[in-house]
């Protein structure tokens, strides 16, 4: 496929269980990923993301399938023939090297004179912000820095593509968020494809141009974070992606009966919708008014208000007896304010903001 750095078709891997049976981590997977292209793997634990990762950088044989590599099949081709490097969660740094050694490592086992070694291994420092730490031992760096070592040490010598499992998971939450940032930054600057391994659903949204989410073994939906987000593909998607409120009810002449004897409205698309599916808004889609107005809205009481800073969490009830959660921002504190204070409030909405999902709940491959 043109513009195509990695295609995987039909990737199986099953494991045998502790009881006996067996675990289907990968079943049946297509995925392609382009060139230059940032995309996350993201889903729950044990849900395959990390043994298609591994399979791709070929630590782990697949039980079927194949895997094509800028157009070269590597399916049975060991981890060290191909064009790929991985940054590991522990990083696995040698202890007893500098840190320009423990860069230059691969280049001295491709034969690399080492002058050249150097000369590359200070140029990928300084693409990863540690210029002239170069005579430093691991024990000797902080966590984050660690972590930039083995990033330098895995784009040295400029793979085709980078496999990255979780690598940021040890940072505290204020350097987590920097290194996201700049190892997007990176990412663009080298002009290579990233596959990214992560759990965290705001880490996805933050770094990716595309995302793929697990579950069981099959990608339930691969699109952009935006995508995911606002038109989830079922019920799992949206509910692991962010906030959300789901509703479940019959679609009719542009509105959801939900079975509490509440209506959600509907528009677009999704208003010529029948038969039963689950829909969701997401918290900061609603809006709190005092009274009803103009937008279709629901009556509930006002059970919780927490502050986070940015925005207010404001948990609700409707009278039918459905939770509500509201992200009110805190620029509305009045209106927050009052709510709490008379224990009521309507959460309006926009029928546009409601998306609506097959009632099956899972897709798959």
């Amino acid at each position: 496929m043109q513009g195509t750095i990695v295609e995987l078709t039909g990737a199986r891997k099953i494991f045998a269980s502790p009881e006996g049976g067996e675990v289907r981590a990968l079943d049946g997977v297509d995925l392609a990923v382009s060139r230059n292209e940032f995309l996350t793997l993201l889903g729950p634990s044990g849900c395959g993301k990390t043994t298609l990762l591994q399979s791709i950088g070929g630590f782990i044989a697949l039980d079927a399938g194949t895997i094509l590599i800028d157009g070269a099949d590597m399916t049975r081709v060991p981890p060290h023939k191909r064009p790929v490097n991985t940054v590991f969660q522990n990083y696995a740094l040698f202890p007893h090297m500098t840190v320009a050694q423990n860069i230059g490592y691969a280049l001295e086992v491709k034969g690399v004179p080492a002058r050249q070694r150097r000369e590359k291994a200070g140029e990928a420092l300084a693409m990863v912000g540690l210029a002239g730490l170069e005579e430093r031992r691991p024990h000797q760096l902080s966590g984050g820095q660690q972590q930039r070592v083995a990033l330098a040490r895995a784009i040295v010598a400029r793979p085709k593509l980078l496999l990255l499992d979780e690598p940021l998971s040890a940072l505290d939450r204020n350097l987590r968020h920097s290194m996201q940032i700049e190892l997007k930054t990176l990412q663009n600057e080298l002009g290579i494809s990233f596959v990214f391994v992560t759990h965290d659903q705001e880490e996805a949204l933050t770094m990716s141009d595309r995302i793929a989410v697990l579950r069981h073994g099959r990608i339930q939906q691969i699109a952009t974070p935006r995508e995911i987000y606002d038109r989830p593909a079922n019920a799992f998607v949206a509910g692991f992606i962010g906030a959300g409120n789901l509703f479940e009810g019959q679609v009719e002449n542009g509105a959801m009966a939900l079975d509490n004897g509440e209506v959600l409205r509907l528009a677009g698309s999704d208003a010529g919708l029948r038969g039963a599916a689950t829909a969701i808004v997401r918290p900061e889609q609603f809006l709190l008014t005092p009274e009803k107005g103009q937008l279709p809205a629901l009556d509930a009481r006002v059970e919780q208000v927490i502050f986070v800073g940015a925005a207010f969490e404001v948990y609700m009830r409707t009278a039918a007896g459905r939770r509500l959660t509201v992200s009110a921002p805190a620029s509305a504190h009045e209106m927050v304010a009052r709510a709490e204070a008379e224990g009521r409030a309507w959460a309006a909405y926009d029928p546009a903001h409601v998306h609506v999902m097959p009632a099956q709940g899972e897709s798959g491959q």
